[in-house]
């Protein structure tokens, strides 16, 4: 996630990568090649987040660290008076998450939580779709990963779950096209595989929510598909509304790859590369919080209702533990629509 970043920035004319750090100087070092080799010019490598923030070249920071440790981060960040960008989940605490949203407003920087789904082409359509189709009734999202991800893509598996590094961006993006909260939830998790690979996370955490007015919805997260499944993550996300339902996809993004060893849909609205240049939701996505930066406008995702879908997790795992229904007490958010 930080290349991928650092790659989509270092395209822009309006933002220059100035600084990098890594817990891996050696990381640091390669993505620094890796911009000038490209280009622009090379940026500092720093020992750490403190020598970055007191680089007076470094204007706004990204920060695309282990779920867990974004919320300290965030407050030093904002005490140093950088505008942030910062990876989802915004936090994996509510009182993480509180220190962050007091510190951002009382230093007047601009934050925002990179829930890029919002610039899915789809998603947004979906949207503005909706607001003709009466009250929200039913919603349901699926975003569930092959076993690569716990097992070899991160290190950390075992400081987060599934439902806080999956259905974090489906809880954002389901309360945006529903315009509401969640006011209720009621969660249930499975161990087993995982554990039996010495990683102590869930395989599976399905939460049920209840929306302020009255919808429900139901958010499944897991990561053991075999590594055989033709994409690394099985996105579905549906809303039924009083006069309509919105169904979104994304098992297939316009392409099919076959090949001797496989069979696989190459994944290209988040990501991809163009004529050499990133482009896709995820670059859109970075393209608005540096607007945003330059311009001082709230960014269309706030960091308020980034807290929020903290709160909801936290409320979720709760209930994992606790088998009972938790109330979710949520912020006011200053962008809703």
């Amino acid at each position: 996630m930080g290349r991928g970043n650092a790659l989509s920035l270092s395209g822009r004319a309006d933002a220059e990568i100035t600084a990098v750090t890594s817990r891996s100087a050696s990381s640091a070092e390669q993505l620094a090649g890796e911009i000038s080799g490209r280009g622009a010019a090379r940026p500092a490598v720093h020992a750490d987040l403190e020598a970055l923030l007191a680089d007076s070249a470094v204007d706004a920071v990204v920060l695309t660290t282990p779920d867990d440790v974004h919320g300290e981060m965030m407050v030093r960040a904002a005490q140093a008076g950088k505008h942030i960008l910062v990876e989802k989940p915004m936090t994996t605490s509510v009182a993480e998450a509180d220190a962050a949203v007091r510190a951002i407003r009382e230093h007047g920087v601009v934050a925002m939580c990179l829930f890029n789904h919002r610039w899915v082409p789809a998603y947004a359509q979906a949207y503005e779709l909706l607001a003709d189709l009466g009250e929200g009734a039913v919603a349901y999202a699926r975003k569930d990963d092959t076993i690569f991800v716990p097992t070899e893509m991160l290190s950390w598996a075992d400081r987060t779950t599934c439902a806080w590094f999956l259905s974090s961006h489906d809880i954002d993006l389901v309360s945006w096209l529903l315009r509401d909260q969640v006011r209720r939830v009621y969660a249930t998790a499975r161990w087993g595989k995982l554990r039996s690979l010495g990683i102590d996370t869930p395989d599976g955490i399905q939460i049920q929510a209840e929306y302020s007015r009255g919808a429900v919805a139901t958010f499944e997260s897991a990561w053991i598909y075999p590594n055989t499944f033709p994409t690394v993550v099985d996105s579905y996300v549906s809303v039924i509304a009083d006069d309509g339902v919105v169904q979104l996809d994304r098992q297939k993004e316009s392409v099919v790859l076959a090949k001797p060893d496989g069979y696989s849909y190459p994944r290209n609205m988040l990501q991809r590369v163009m004529h050499g240049v990133p482009a896709g939701a995820y670059a859109d996505a970075i393209a608005h919080w540096v607007d945003c930066c330059r311009t001082g406008r709230q960014p269309l995702i706030t960091i308020e209702s980034s807290r929020n879908v903290t709160a909801v997790l936290e409320a979720a795992h709760q209930s994992i533990e606790t088998r009972q229904p938790v109330d979710v007490t949520m912020l006011a958010d200053p962008g809703a629509a």
